[in-house]
């Protein structure tokens, strides 16, 4: 409500200002303000279009868990980028006698923009730190290791000077051990094989992993779980770095400096961009790609009895089946001797198939996937459980891919193509990681890019 209350003074008093101190109006004709439509078309839009700019940063997501720094640094890139965007849109073609007065108009907006929005901001982020601090508000914690460093854990962050906002719902029991000093001070859980259901059943939203330097060993895989979770946020004991693959960050914690993995390999706004633009394309692949999907359906229905689409489930986004969909390029019952993977000279693979391939043309209903938001342009490709399986006793790695949204395309594909057995599945997983480490909005365009080459050049398989 502050953001939409803010965004209408802060217009008011700018306009208001253009009156007085760059129209020269004297002050009772300043009702002239009323007769402006610009004055109106940003009463009305602008605090819309200030909170989607909000919401497309991630302003209103882990509001608790905001300092005033970040808070400021957030306040003042939205109210610049914003700001730029309303002087060319609405106040670039007013009648103003010098560019000095445009940059006055520019600056000023910018001020009670910026200053009524954070100042409110401020205040609240202010009185929100307090009532952390004051153990009125907190997060839920769940405590994984029960030996002396998990109780030696908990003291720290219960005895810090300013309160953290850890509370602690409880522990799990790690290889049998548990300090005694442990059930009195919070309740035991269970074990490392039930995290996911006390996460579910507490509502936990932080889980801080305290084992013994004996027991790291037995937890890498947990972690790597709990790590394509993107709505826990996972801290570590510092001498079990070694045992994470991904992105972490140190985060000294007053007495218990600790390390927090990183849930979201990129910003907020960029994951609402990627999207926006997976929605933009898959609609305008769809458009132009219908004589070739219409033909394309033509053809598998006339040259191979059998269904024209064929849907298998595949494991996506935090490990969730779904449907994927393709035009069938196999025969019916391709697989009834059990799940495989497509070779060269696949007999299953009809003639048609074959071209499907080729150029991918049987990719195209996984635009359908995208808009249901199930899949994304580019991500790393799914597989299905029965593989996964395979893949994770070799490489637990590779549940890190489910921290994001499958693709159509990845860097795997592009670098490696289809893999024909596990062995070269886990090959293509080291591009995967890498795209993982490195996921931008300018990365999806090179891959993206690169696709386009591959499909031209009839490289699929």
């Amino acid at each position: 409500m502050w953001d939409i209350f803010a965004a209408l003074i802060a217009w008011a008093a700018f306009f208001l200002f253009r009156k007085v101190a760059i129209d020269n109006d004297r002050f009772h004709d300043v009702n002239q303000v009323f007769q402006d439509s610009n004055f109106w078309r940003g009463i009305i839009f602008l605090p819309v279009a200030w909170c989607c700019l909000y919401a497309i940063q991630g302003t209103y997501k882990n509001v608790y868990r905001k300092s005033r720094l970040k808070e400021l640094e957030m306040t003042l890139t939205a109210s610049f980028l914003g700001v730029i965007v309303i002087f060319f849109a609405l106040l670039l073609d007013d009648h103003i006698a010098s560019y000095h007065n445009y940059y006055l108009s520019f600056l000023m907006l910018f001020v009670f923009h910026f200053g009524i929005t954070y100042l409110g901001r401020l205040a609240i982020t202010s009185h929100t730190a307090k009532r952390v601090h004051n153990r009125q508000i907190g997060f839920p914690t769940l405590l994984v290791g029960s030996g002396p460093k998990a109780f030696q854990t908990y003291l720290d962050l219960e005895n810090q000077a300013v309160y953290s906002g850890n509370l602690f719902k409880g522990f799990i029991q790690v290889n049998g051990h548990v300090d005694p000093r442990l059930p009195n001070v919070m309740p035991h859980l269970g074990t490392l094989a039930d995290i996911n259901t006390i996460i579910e059943q507490y509502h936990i939203e932080e889980v801080i992993f305290a084992v013994e330097d004996c027991q790291n060993d037995k937890i890498n895989q947990t972690i790597l779980l709990l790590d394509r979770r993107d709505d826990v946020l996972i801290k570590i004991t510092p001498d079990l770095r070694d045992i994470i693959y991904g992105s972490v960050k140190n985060n000294s914690i007053f007495h218990s400096p600790l390390i927090t993995i990183n849930p979201r390999p990129m910003e907020e706004w960029q994951y609402a961009v990627k999207r926006l633009l997976d929605i933009l394309i898959s609609l305008i692949a769809l458009i132009l790609l219908s004589p070739v999907f219409l033909v394309t359906a033509a053809i598998v229905k006339f040259t191979s009895s059998g269904p024209v689409f064929y849907a298998q489930e595949r494991i996506g986004y935090r490990g969730k089946p779904f449907k994927m969909h393709k035009f069938r390029s196999m025969y019916v019952d391709a697989e009834a001797a059990g799940p495989a993977l497509s070779k060269d000279d696949d007999p299953r693979i009809t003639p048609f198939g074959r071209i499907m391939r080729k150029y991918r043309l049987d990719e195209i209903p996984q635009f359908y996937n995208v808009l249901k938001g199930t899949m994304s342009i580019v991500g790393p490709r799914p597989e299905r459980q029965y593989f996964i399986d395979q893949i994770v006793q070799r490489a637990p790695e590779y549940l890190l891919l489910q921290k994001v949204k499958p693709g159509i395309t990845s860097w795997g594909q592009v670098k490696y193509g289809y893999a024909e057995n596990v062995d070269e599945m886990i090959e293509r997983l080291r591009y995967d990681l890498l795209y993982l480490e490195n996921m931008s909005l300018a990365t999806d365009i090179k891959i993206l890019l690169y696709t386009v080459i591959i499909i031209f050049q009839g490289r699929g398989k």
